[in-house]
């Protein structure tokens, strides 16, 4: 199988259109051309991820997030990104990102962030048509109080802590998220009759203005889109059965919290 036929069977599923303008997933370095001996899976590309990839036989490098986000000014030893280019171009590694387009398309990551907190009746915040879109809501299957949110996303996300808006005063039922940094969803979220919002990152200033009207929960933008190695394994498990699949083992998180 040529690697060409991953990637592929990965735009089938997360065709890159649906990316953000910002965006710059697909093909990063490398070539599609090569027979594929393993996709190794990951959030973040590291030298520690790439290294993974070499010792386990495997010459495709699927990431969450694109190595290559800002233009290179130069390749060099002594750059972080310039470092893991140079390590993947000399093993004959490919580095490919599903990002944005992963994140809006339909069954994505929202939807995974979705079932993992038992949501259902599920829909974009920002609907691109055909279930594509920006965010999700979706609804419990019963109220539950702010507490017991609480209690959950910390649990679910293995988050080492949480950060939040406050109490909002009233049960929630309605949820609005979006994995990563999702707060330009909040005032969506709001209109959409969200009782609360989850994403992984919100800025200082976000947070005002809220009071009463929505529960904001920051989780970490890690934590929110973990799950995302698992989505694209399920994708190329099912369209590229004889494939070796290898999730990685290197924690890429570069967020610590001392509690």
């Amino acid at each position: 199988m040529k690697i060409k036929e991953i990637t592929d069977a990965l735009e089938r599923f997360a065709p890159l259109p649906l990316q953000d303008d910002f965006d710059n997933s697909g093909l990063q370095v490398g070539t599609t051309q090569a027979e594929a001996s393993g996709a190794l899976l990951c959030l973040d590309v590291t030298l520690d991820v790439v290294r993974e990839a070499i010792a386990k036989g495997c010459n495709l490098i699927v990431s969450h997030h694109p190595l290559l986000f800002h233009p290179l000014k130069n390749v060099t030893e002594t750059d972080f990104n310039g470092r893991i280019v140079m390590e993947a171009v000399r093993n004959g590694i490919t580095l490919y990102a599903c990002h944005t387009n992963l994140d809006n398309a339909a069954g994505g990551v929202n939807a995974r962030i979705a079932g993992i907190l038992g949501l259902s009746g599920c829909s974009p915040l920002e609907d691109r048509g055909n279930g594509n879109g920006s965010g999700l809501i979706g609804e419990f299957s019963k109220d539950i109080s702010e507490q017991e949110m609480l209690e959950m996303v910390r649990d679910r996300f293995k988050t080492g802590c949480l950060r939040h808006n406050g109490t909002l005063g009233r049960p929630v039922r309605r949820v609005a998220l979006c994995g990563g940094a999702g707060a330009f969803l909040i005032d969506r979220a709001i209109s959409a009759g969200a009782d609360a919002f989850i994403t992984g990152e919100v800025s200082y200033h976000r947070y005002f203005g809220h009071d009463g009207q929505i529960k904001l929960i920051e989780a970490g933008h890690f934590e929110t889109e973990q799950y995302t190695v698992s989505l694209i394994h399920d994708i190329l498990s099912k369209s590229c059965p004889d494939l070796k699949i290898v999730e990685t083992g290197c924690r890429t998180n570069p967020v610590n919290y001392f509690i």
